[in-house]
């Protein structure tokens, strides 16, 4: 199994997106490479300086961080900054935070793929995970327990399996 963390705005909507594709095999959405100390999700949307980040253990037998990194791709905006959708603020950035060393020249070249596809500079982070904090209970599988919540992610793409 291997990990990866993926920000794209709020996390609700990413975390049921994700979740869909076979080989995922759990998920957990949090607060990720803020300062190093747990917030609360009133802290986080008080600019404490984290991301909203879905943890993605994944079988890379099944799914490659390649093929999870094309689906992220389509569905954030990669070039906006600090905004996704009707989400603003520095919790909804954009960002994919590895752990592993041997993952980042698969995600380097997702990534220069991209900058090809929209002939611009991504303004998706690329880091090394500083720290994750999971978000409160009631945040987890959100869009399972309440199936009218808002997410900025339109629902064809919640049907791609």
């Amino acid at each position: 199994m291997k990990t990866i963390y993926l920000a794209g705005g709020c996390f609700w909507g990413m975390q049921r997106f994700i979740d869909q594709f076979a080989g995922v095999k759990e998920t957990e959405v949090g607060y990720a490479n803020g300062p190093e100390y747990a917030p609360t999700y009133k802290e986080v949307c008080n600019d404490s300086g984290h991301a909203e980040t879905v943890r993605v253990v994944y079988d890379e037998k099944e799914i490659s961080l390649s093929r999870l990194l094309d689906f992220y791709f389509m569905v954030i905006d990669p070039l906006s900054i600090n905004r996704q959708g009707h989400d603003v603020g520095v919790q909804y950035r954009t960002g994919v935070y590895y752990t592993q060393e041997d993952q980042l020249p698969e995600i380097q070249n997702i990534f220069h793929q991209q900058e090809e596809k929209v002939g611009k500079k991504l303004a998706v982070e690329l880091l090394p995970l500083a720290n994750f904090y999971p978000a409160e209970e009631y945040h987890q599988k959100y869009l399972d327990k309440n199936p009218g919540g808002y997410c900025h992610i339109p629902s064809r793409y919640f049907h791609l399996t």
